[in-house]
C-alpha cells in the first residue's frame, strides 16, 4: 500500500480520474490522496484470493492505522498523506469511518432486502466520498453537502445496475429482494443471466429511480456552488451516460458491455469544466 496517490488513481483509469484532473495541482493533489484512500479500502474487501477473516483483520488494521494517521503517524505513507489533506482542507473525519463501516457491509451481506437497506450501503460506500471532496472544493451553501449525498447514491446505483452480471458472478446481488419479488424475478433467473420482459421492467424502475436521485442532486446544489463542484458535476454526466446506454442496450446489462471510453470521460470532462469556467 505504498504506491503514490497519483499513481493509484490514473492506473485505475476511473471516471474520478478524468472528472478531477482539471482541478488546481493543490486541489487535484487532495483528490488523488482521497480517492488513492476509496481504492485500496475497497481492495481489502474485493481480494477473492482471501478469506472473510483475513479481510476483517486487514480492515480492521486499515481503521486503526487510519486513526494513528489522524491523530499522529501510521507505518502507512498513504494514509500519513491523508491526514495531512484531512487537516488542511478541514474534513470531517465520520465520512472516513462511515466509508469503512460500508465496507464492512460488504463482508456482512451479500443480499439487500429492501431499498431503504440498499440506500444505507450506497451512502456509507459513496456519498461519504462526496462529502469528503465538498471539502476540497469548496462550497457556501449547506446545500451541497445534500448535492453529496444524493449524488453519492445515483452514481453507486448506477454502478449495481451496470454491474449486476459481474457481482452475481461474486455472489453478490444488490437488488432488492422484495423488487425483484414484485417483478417476479429471481435470484437464479440473475445467477443464469435470464434476459426477459420481467427483467426489463424490473430495470426500468430502478432506472428511473436513478434518474430521480439525478434530478434531486442537480436541484440540491446552489447557483453559487456550481462552479466550485463542476468536478463532481462531470462525475455526474458520466454516469448519466452510464445509463443512458444501459437504456439504449434495452436494459440488458448481461449480453452487453455497457461501459463510457476514456475519449468520452474526457470529453465530458474538459466539456463541463468549459461551461462553468466561462460561466464564471
Amino acid at each position: 500500500m505504498n504506491d503514490t496517490a497519483k499513481e493509484i488513481a490514473k492506473t485505475s483509469k476511473s471516471s474520478f480520474y478524468y472528472a478531477f484532473n482539471l482541478l488546481p495541482n493543490e486541489k487535484r493533489d487532495a483528490m488523488n490522496t482521497v480517492y488513492a484512500f476509496c481504492r485500496q479500502t475497497d481492495d481489502i474487501v474485493d481480494q477473492e484470493n482471501l478469506s472473510v477473516d483475513i479481510k476483517y483483520e486487514k480492515l480492521h488494521k486499515w481503521t486503526y492505522e487510519l486513526e494513528k494517521a489522524i491523530n499522529g503517524h501510521s507505518e502507512y505513507i498513504l494514509l500519513n498523506k491523508l491526514g495531512k489533506t484531512i487537516s488542511q482542507f478541514n474534513i470531517p473525519l465520520e465520512p472516513f469511518f462511515e466509508l469503512l463501516k460500508g465496507m464492512e457491509m460488504d463482508l456482512q451481506k451479500n443480499r439487500y432486502l429492501t431499498f431503504d437497506d440498499l440506500k444505507l450501503y450506497c451512502y456509507r460506500v459513496a456519498s461519504t466520498v462526496g462529502l469528503m471532496c465538498i471539502e476540497i472544493f469548496g462550497y457556501k451553501h449547506k446545500s451541497a453537502k445534500d448535492f453529496a449525498i444524493d449524488l453519492g447514491i445515483a452514481l453507486q446505483l448506477t454502478n449495481i445496475l451496470r454491474d449486476i452480471k459481474k457481482d452475481s458472478e461474486n455472489g453478490r446481488i444488490y437488488l432488492p429482494q422484495e423488487e425483484l419479488k414484485r417483478f417476479n424475478y429471481s435470484e437464479k433467473d440473475i445467477l443464469s443471466q435470464n434476459f426477459n420482459e420481467n427483467f426489463k421492467e424490473l430495470m426500468k424502475y430502478q432506472v428511473q429511480r436513478v434518474e430521480n436521485y439525478f434530478q434531486i442532486a442537480t436541484h440540491d446544489l446552489n447557483l453559487d456552488d456550481k462552479y466550485s463542484m463542476f468536478a463532481a458535476r462531470a462525475m455526474q454526466h458520466i454516469y448519466h451516460k452510464i445509463l443512458e446506454k444501459i437504456i439504449a442496450a434495452d436494459y440488458d446489462v448481461y449480453h452487453n458491455n455497457v461501459k463510457v471510453s476514456k475519449l468520452e470521460k474526457v470529453g465530458i470532462s474538459i466539456g463541463v469544466w468549459a461551461k462553468y469556467s466561462l460561466v464564471y
